[in-house]
């Protein structure tokens, strides 16, 4: 039986062009950065190997630390003292981006659904930007962190996705079992791959990204009016 749903959250709950997403954000962050020394072709190209470490974590640190450690590597230690700088645009600059992402109600509904079933609503969007971000791009699709039991961000994991070691982390902090696990995502590699673990999946198309051209004929999938057919007829728990 399934007790916890996992949402993605850019291109599943936050619709997005996501190619259109990461040069707007990237604009942004070379404006808020260039006036304090950073060349904005070489902090774009620092931000990339840094999200590479991070996808490459293997979870014996964070992978914030992981980001950082990259990221000191190209700039040396000074970089550390503009920490406060990045801080700072999340919080403010980085709010300019929600005009690059559309708005789905469904989405909402949806996690608002799993939750009257008395199921777990977990928020697993790939952990590469801090939680003042992740927060922001929640409540940007309609709803609330508190809405989730656990969100992941580059703070408190060491993994992410396609990792199915992501995966694993979330069920055993949850204390779940994996096949407990209903897993929504618009990706089918990243997402997708949460079925390696045991996870059941459900493929939202409405923004599909499918760079590796891989067979989906096999996935559960479909916009949001499918899905919330699964939720309330095939996910609602048996009762006597």
């Amino acid at each position: 039986m399934i007790t916890t749903v996992l949402f993605d959250l850019d291109g599943t709950l936050l619709p997005m062009d996501n190619d259109a997403f990461t040069k707007g954000y990237f604009k942004l962050l070379a404006a808020k950065l260039a006036p304090h020394g950073y060349e904005p072709r070489q902090l774009v190209e620092a931000i990339w190997e840094g999200t590479a470490a991070m996808v490459q974590n293997d979870g014996r640190e964070t992978n914030e630390a992981a980001f950082w450690k990259k990221f000191t590597g190209i700039y040396g230690d000074k970089v550390l003292a503009d920490k406060e700088l990045f801080d700072a645009f999340y919080t403010n600059e980085f709010q300019e981006a929600r005009h690059l992402c559309g708005s789905n109600p469904e989405a909402a509904a949806a996690v608002h659904a799993v939750k009257r079933l008395g199921l777990r609503a977990v928020l697993a969007t790939n952990p590469i930007f801090p939680a003042v971000a992740t927060e922001s791009r929640i409540r940007w699709a309609g709803l609330a962190p508190e809405d989730f039991e656990l969100y992941t961000t580059y703070e408190n994991i060491g993994y992410c996705k396609p990792n199915p070691d992501y995966y694993r982390e979330i069920a055993r902090r949850l204390g779940v079992s994996p096949a407990e696990c209903l897993m929504v995502g618009n990706d089918a590699q990243e997402d997708m791959a949460a079925e390696e673990t045991g996870m059941q999946v459900f493929l939202l198309t409405d923004c599909l990204i499918n760079k590796e051209g891989k067979d989906i004929s096999r996935h559960r999938r479909g916009s949001f009016d499918r899905l919330m057919q699964l939720i309330t007829e095939e996910l609602r728990p048996c009762t006597p």
